[in-house]
């Protein structure tokens, strides 16, 4: 008895086999009801769309980059294709079945890091002189992304980066453009633009640091946003490829760590599944000794803590009894495990109101501005409340709440 496979079945179960490695849902059964019920009315709407013997034809999204059209990515997890007419609130987009639906992706390829055991493709190495070297080292002394990498995996990456620069007014990446690089800024200020309703709207920039396109490459999901240099900049951007291999690998070990702990944040608690894993993809690892200070007050906030083992003191001084002698520092309140500090200056966009020290040996997750900005704007509302408790502390201690308003 000979068993045909049916036409259209091995691309069908792979499309769910990706989402499944993707979303990891508790349910495999009900994620499978979700995900074909999705399919079912994508493909349903692509056939009105398309109308009698027509396909829906794509549109054509690029940058031109030394010469060639490229495909570029999103940089977080809000945005929405330009040409998206739907108010769509699930987390995954069902994958085509028929190539003639939308153009192929340029990361469509599934990617699992843990069947990757064995490096097959060949390295990438763009050349660079002793002084390009440097420059880049020092661009990437700080990116979270970096940070589980070993010495030979941190080499690897530098070898395969190569220089981009920019003039005002380029756009680096396009929101809705397929993933291609990763991005770790050198110097330039660069504006984050979303469409939304038919408005451009600039929701925050980078100046002269950070990264951006990192989770179009992780998710294969399309650019959230786009990138616009305000000036004159360089750029080092990573291959897919090259990204995926070592620095998503990499990625998926701290992700299999950092995932429970990360469920048991009460703040956290809100946020969906996808969104928490992103936030597993995002966060470096700091380690403190007793008695070290994290955070100082009256300094710029750059990053928000979350404590995964040991304690932490915040300390303040008055600012209204900046004049007298006897204005010491004073214990406002102590942080322990899966408890957070460092946001009240993200959210009110202030100088630190406190400063924070290790008590004991500390090891805390850091998340930068820029992710805490795209990842956690919907756990603003709880910070906000938290604000008011602040002041009711200050009161207590210092007669008066005005060193958190001004």
């Amino acid at each position: 008895m000979s068993i045909e496979i049916p036409a259209g079945l091995t691309e069908l179960l792979q499309g769910y086999t990706v989402e499944v490695l993707r979303q990891r849902p508790p349910d495999l059964v009900e994620f499978a009801v979700q995900y074909f019920t999705r399919l079912r009315e994508s493909r349903s709407q692509d056939g009105a769309k398309a109308g009698p013997g027509g396909a829906v034809k794509a549109p054509v999204k690029g940058v031109v980059f030394d010469g060639e059209p490229m495909q570029t990515e999103s940089n977080g997890d809000e945005g929405e294709e330009e040409d998206d007419d739907e108010d769509d609130d699930s987390d995954f987009e069902p994958p085509p079945i028929s190539r003639f639906n939308r153009r192929v992706s340029v990361c469509a390829e599934a990617f699992n890091p843990d069947e990757e055991e064995d490096d097959t493709e060949p390295r990438v190495v763009h050349p660079k002189t002793d002084e390009q070297r440097c420059r880049l080292q020092e661009a990437c002394r700080d990116i979270l992304l970096f940070k589980t990498l070993d010495q030979e995996q941190m080499s690897q990456v530098l070898d395969a980066m190569f220089e981009h620069r920019v003039q005002a007014k380029d756009h680096v990446i396009n929101q809705g453009d397929d993933g291609d690089n990763f991005y770790v800024i050198e110097r330039g200020v660069f504006d984050i633009v979303v469409e939304r309703g038919g408005q451009a709207l600039c929701v925050g920039k980078y100046d002269n640091k950070g990264s951006f396109g990192e989770l179009a490459l992780m998710y294969n999901t399309p650019r959230a946003a786009t990138i616009i240099a305000t000036n004159e900049g360089a750029l080092w951007g990573l291959d897919r490829v090259t990204f995926r291999r070592l620095v998503l690998k990499n990625n998926a070990k701290k992700r299999k760590m950092y995932e429970i702990f990360i469920e048991s944040v009460p703040l956290l608690k809100s946020l969906e599944l996808s969104e928490r894993m992103k936030i597993v993809d995002v966060i470096g690892v700091k380690m403190y000794h007793d008695g070290e200070r994290i955070i100082t007050q009256g300094d710029k906030a750059d990053c928000f803590y979350i404590v995964e083992s040991g304690e932490v003191r915040i300390m303040m001084k008055s600012k209204t009894k900046a004049a007298q002698q006897d204005n010491s520092e004073v214990e406002i309140a102590r942080c322990t495990r899966g408890q957070y500090f460092g946001e009240l200056a993200l959210v009110t966009n202030k100088p630190r109101a406190a400063s924070a020290y290790a008590e004991g040996e500390v090891k805390c997750l850091v998340m930068d501005v820029q992710a805490f900005e795209r990842l956690l704007g919907s756990c603003k509302e709880i910070m906000q409340r938290n604000i008011a408790h602040y002041e009711e502390q200050l009161v207590a201690l210092f007669g008066s709440s005005m060193d958190l308003r001004d």
